[in-house]
């Protein structure tokens, strides 16, 4: 008998569906609400499903009313920097004015915690490189500034209502499940791994390097890879210390190396056996040059241990997924 609900807001994209699964596994019964606007049916498996937008508030209250989780966790935002600074108003609209629904439909329905997926795009620019959590929050995108408002809601609903949340500052999300369940499939795929891959197996004509001006080892921009599956195992901790009694908190998540562009490149072009054609292209608006996270305060306090470090292996299980689309 599955143990306590859990809704899983936006459990129907990327990554939201592989932590229902992980949810599932440590025995509690994830309730996924999603519209579908950049989730896939296919990856509702896991648990019930509640079809529904987030700037609904009357379906969010009907479903945590059905369902009566013990906590929340709310991944339902938009999420590509590019989007967001072509239409912030977009973004602020879903991202901020939809999270505050979450929150308040949680509140009105009895439940007071949630676990909110956050980004390290909050912290802009940073001042430091790794990247701890007390680093000063200066988002330079529409994308950075939604997400950190939605963090800045929460915490002023802690002492007003009583909600107690923790927010999950992702670096980059990656990779798929081993066995082929769930992988990353955007229209259109706007993220490195992926889009290299594409290009590999010849399903895009190249991929664009978006800047090589950078101050880095080789000119390109330096990011911090996490695996989904990894990920997934943060929320389930996340849940537990909020279930447990936990306070509001705010945790990084990524392994703690930095990779440049060319890097994953070259990654890729070692897992896969192809080369990836590859076109140099001027750098993208709200890029940052180096994001890469100190995950010690996950570590100590979640007890949070990423079990994907090594970017080839990483990188071979998005192959895996990719080479298994392209041939159904």
């Amino acid at each position: 008998m599955a143990g306590p609900s859990i809704l899983v807001v936006g459990g129907a994209g990327y990554i939201g569906s592989r932590t229902c699964r992980a949810l599932s596994e440590a025995g509690y019964l994830p309730v996924t609400f999603d519209n579908f606007s950049r989730g896939h049916r296919a990856f509702v498996r896991w648990g019930p499903l509640e079809e529904g937008d987030v700037l609904d508030r009357g379906r969010l209250a009907a479903a945590v009313a059905r369902h009566r989780p013990a906590a929340c966790v709310h991944f339902a935002a938009f999420s590509f920097v590019g989007e967001s600074v072509a239409d912030p108003a977009m973004y602020y609209r879903n991202n901020v004015v939809g999270s505050l629904n979450v929150a308040e439909a949680l509140l009105a329905g009895g439940c007071d915690k949630i676990v909110f997926s956050s980004t390290c795009a909050t912290y802009g620019e940073p001042a430091r490189v790794p990247i701890d959590e007390d680093t000063p929050q200066i988002p330079v995108n529409p994308y950075g500034r939604s997400k950190l408002m939605v963090e800045q809601i929460l915490r002023d609903l802690r002492p007003a209502a009583g909600l107690r949340s923790i927010f999950l500052r992702y670096f980059n999300a990656c990779g798929a499940h081993e066995d082929g369940a769930v992988g990353e499939a955007h229209e259109p795929e706007p993220h490195l791994i992926p889009r290299a891959i594409m290009a590999a197996l010849g399903q895009i004509d190249h991929l664009d390097i978006l800047g090589t001006d950078y101050p880095s080892r080789d000119g390109t921009a330096i990011r911090d890879y996490i695996h989904i599956t990894d990920l997934a195992a943060a929320h389930v901790l996340a849940i537990r210390r909020l279930l447990d009694g936990g306070d509001t908190d705010a945790f990084n998540l990524g392994i703690g190396t930095g990779y440049t562009v060319r890097e994953v490149v070259r990654s890729v072009e070692r897992v896969g056996g192809k080369p990836v054609p590859v076109r140099e292209a001027p750098r993208r608006a709200g890029d940052p040059p180096e994001l890469v996270a100190d995950p010690a305060k996950a570590r100590r306090v979640l007890g949070f241990e990423p079990i994907y470090t090594d970017l080839d292996r990483i990188v071979a299980t998005a192959w895996r997924w990719h080479a298994q689309r392209q041939a159904a």
